[in-house]
């Protein structure tokens, strides 16, 4: 049996609309802002797995408690409770999709890359992003798990 094309555009479009689902996340210490949603694609399923050799967007819909004139992102891959520094191309906030500066009460989309080094080994970590603040404190603070393959 062949399927209609009307059963193949509807297939399509759950696998696009699942590519697009927020994610799972947790709040690590969000004190000066308030995450809406974080969105890792393509992740479409928990936990994200993640290419040697990819990029990933990141794209976190936050609500600004705060005014600031800058944000600065740290990533870090958390194993056994310790955070190792994961270098990001871009870490300065108000060139990732925010409008400098932060209003207090304001909504902002932050977008940014998620590299993928070819050396980086397979293993299961938890990737842990932060937003500071021009005073250093969390505009956001998510985590989510992730396995790193080849």
């Amino acid at each position: 049996m062949v399927p209609s094309p009307l059963a193949l555009l509807l297939a399509l479009g759950a696998a696009a609309t699942a590519l697009a689902e927020p994610l799972r996340f947790v709040d690590c210490g969000s004190i000066d802002g308030s995450i809406q949603e974080v969105n890792v694609s393509p992740c479409p399923t928990q936990p994200c797995l993640l290419h040697k050799g990819t990029s990933y967007s990141i794209n976190v819909t936050f609500a600004s408690k705060i005014e600031s004139q800058g944000s600065k992102a740290r990533v870090y891959g958390e194993m056994l409770h310790v955070d190792i520094p994961f270098p990001i191309p871009e870490p300065d906030g108000c060139k990732s999709g925010i409008h400098c500066p932060i209003q207090k009460g304001h909504s902002y989309s932050y977008l940014n890359k998620l590299p993928v080094k070819s050396e980086y080994p397979s293993i299961k970590l938890i990737v842990k992003w932060e937003l500071v603040d021009d005073q250093d404190q969390m505009l956001f603070c998510w985590k989510i798990p992730v396995q790193i393959t080849s």
